[in-house]
Parts: C-alpha cells; structure tokens; sequence
C-alpha cells in the first residue's frame, strides 16, 4: 500500500463488521472503512492538502508549491485518495493545455476545519513542544545506550 492508503482497494471481508452488518462506523476496528479514511485524512500529505485546499481552488502546481515539499507523485496519489473519498473535487476544463483545479467538497470543508483547529493548536504550542523535546534528548543523552 502506498503512503496516502490509495494504492489498494479494501475486499469485502475487510469491510466486514462495519456497516454492512448494521453496526456503526468504529475507526478502531481494522476491518472498519473508516480507518482507512482517517488515513487520508490524518497523513502528512493529506492534512497539509486539506489544508491548503481550505484557502481555495487550487491548479495541481500551486497546490503542489503549497504543500511544500511534497512529490508529484505523492500528491497526485493523495488527490486521488481524497477524492475518492468525497473530500476534494477535481474539475478538469477542456482547454489547450489541460486545466485541472481541485477544491474542496462540503464534507472535505468540514473536515479541513476539523484539521485546522489541530493545525493551529501545534503552531500555537510549538515552543512547548521544543522545550519537551529537549529535555527528553538532554535525559536520554545521560544514560548509556544498551
């Protein structure tokens, strides 16, 4: 499977238990669809391009200088991966070069939000972080390595 989750398509007895037997969508269930949802979602490349999708239509090159340092084919692998779950919507209009934009669906909005919010928590907390994280390299560099 690749790094967005797109690369496979779940079989039946992997979707097993989950809504086709009346229960409810339980993302910790491996055999639920959902997990691979938040996949997309949660991966690197999908929440930096929910994210920049947020902000507005975007052609594949300004998303991909957006998302920086993301491959094109890595991008292209998440666009397909978000679109085939409903969140983004590629419109692809019949010029001379092709011109393709993608924006973000009334779900995918919501979920770009929902991102948003965790995104500006991190930025907002980040000084906290860098101070746990040395404080753990400083206490580990104390102790011989077994």
């Amino acid at each position: 499977m690749d790094e967005t989750g797109g690369g496979e398509h779940p079989s039946s007895s992997e979707t097993d238990g989950c809504p086709d037997q009346g229960l409810p969508f339980d993302v910790f269930s491996k055999q639920c669809p959902s997990r691979g949802t938040l996949e997309h979602v949660t991966g690197r490349w999908g929440s930096l391009t929910l994210g920049a999708l947020y902000e507005g239509s975007l052609r594949f090159n300004a998303l991909r200088r957006r998302v920086d340092g993301v491959s094109e084919k890595m991008l292209s692998q998440t666009l397909h991966a978000l679109e085939r779950d409903g969140l983004v919507h590629r419109e692809a209009q019949p010029t001379n070069p092709p011109r393709v934009d993608y924006e973000l669906t009334a779900l995918g909005r919501q979920v770009a939000e929902q991102l948003l919010g965790l995104i500006q928590l991190v930025e907002g907390r980040m000084s906290e972080v860098l101070v746990a994280r040395e404080r753990y390299d400083e206490a580990r560099a104390d102790k011989p390595q077994s």
